[in-house]
C-alpha cells in the first residue's frame, strides 16, 4: 500500500469512528440550526410578502414556497439514506447505517409534508384534494418506503441484520425515485411540469425563484442539524456498552 493510500485510510477510518462523528456532529448542529432559521425567515418574506401575487391561481400558488422544497428533500434524503444503508452493508461500517437510520424519519416528515402541501394547493387548482395521479401515486410510495424501513429495522433485534435487510429495501426503493422526477414527463398527469430546470431558464419570477431557493437550504439546514442530532443519539444506544461512551456519561454528571 502506497503512503497516499494509507493516510486516505487513515483519514476515512477516523471519520467513520461514532466517537469523531459524536463529537463533530454536536459542533456543527447549532450552526446548521442557525442556518435553518435565517434563511427560513427570509424565505417565508419572499415568498409570503414580497413574491407577486400569480396571475392564474392568485395566492393559493404560494404553498409552492413549502410544497416544492419538501417534496425535493423527500426524494434527496431517500437516496442519500439508500446510499449510506448500502455503504453499511458493502464496507460494514457501523456509522454509515446508523446515520441511514437517522436519515429516515426526517425524510418521511418531508414526504407527510409535500403530500399534505399538495393536497392543500390540488383543492383550488385541480378541484380536489387527491388524485391517483403518477406524480401523487409514486410519491405516496416513497412515504410508504420510508415508513417500511423504519418499521424494518426496528424490528429486528440484531443490528447487522436490521442494518442488512433495511439496506436491501433501500436499494430496491431508490427505482422509484426517477419515477416521481418523471412521471410529469412519462405520463399525461394533472401535475404539472417543473417550474425549474437546471437546462432552461426558470418560469418565475426571480422573487419567486429566490424564494423557494431560501427555503429550500433552510429545509437541508435543518434536516442536517436534526439528522445529526438523532445520529448522535443512535450513536449513544448502540454504543453505550464502549469505554468512550461511559466516560462521556461520567463527564457529564
Amino acid at each position: 500500500m502506497n503512503p497516499h493510500s494509507a493516510s486516505s485510510l487513515i483519514r476515512w477510518t477516523t471519520f467513520a469512528a461514532p466517537s469523531r462523528f459524536y463529537a463533530l456532529a454536536g459542533r456543527l448542529i447549532p450552526w446548521f440550526w442557525a442556518i435553518a432559521l435565517v434563511l427560513g425567515v427570509a424565505g417565508l418574506y419572499f415568498g409570503f410578502a414580497i413574491a407577486p401575487t400569480d396571475f392564474q391561481q392568485g395566492d393559493a400558488y404560494r404553498i409552492i414556497f413549502i410544497h416544492v422544497p419538501a417534496a425535493w428533500m423527500s426524494m434527496l434524503l431517500y437516496m442519500a439514506m439508500a446510499f449510506w444503508a448500502a455503504l453499511g452493508w458493502i464496507l460494514n461500517t457501523r456509522m454509515a447505517s446508523m446515520f441511514a437510520r437517522a436519515l429516515a424519519p426526517t425524510g418521511a416528515l418531508f414526504t407527510v409534508i409535500a403530500l399534505w402541501t399538495g393536497a392543500l394547493w390540488g383543492k383550488p387548482t385541480w378541484g380536489t384534494w387527491w388524485v391517483w395521479d403518477a406524480r401523487l401515486t409514486s410519491e405516496f410510495i416513497l412515504l410508504l418506503l420510508y415508513l417500511g424501513y423504519i418499521a424494518l429495522t426496528e424490528a429486528i433485534d440484531d443490528i447487522r441484520r436490521a442494518a442488512h435487510a433495511g439496506a436491501l429495501l433501500a436499494l430496491v426503493g431508490a427505482v422509484n425515485i426517477p419515477v416521481i422526477y418523471f412521471s410529469v414527463r412519462w405520463w399525461n398527469t394533472l401535475h404539472q411540469g417543473s417550474s425549474i430546470n437546471m437546462t432552461a431558464a426558470p418560469k418565475m419570477a426571480m422573487t419567486m425563484l429566490t424564494a423557494m431557493l431560501l427555503l429550500t437550504f433552510s429545509f437541508w439546514a435543518y434536516s442536517f442539524a436534526v439528522i445529526l442530532t438523532r445520529a448522535r443519539t443512535i450513536v449513544l444506544e448502540q454504543e453505550s456498552e464502549t469505554e468512550w461512551v461511559r466516560a462521556l456519561a461520567v463527564a457529564k454528571r
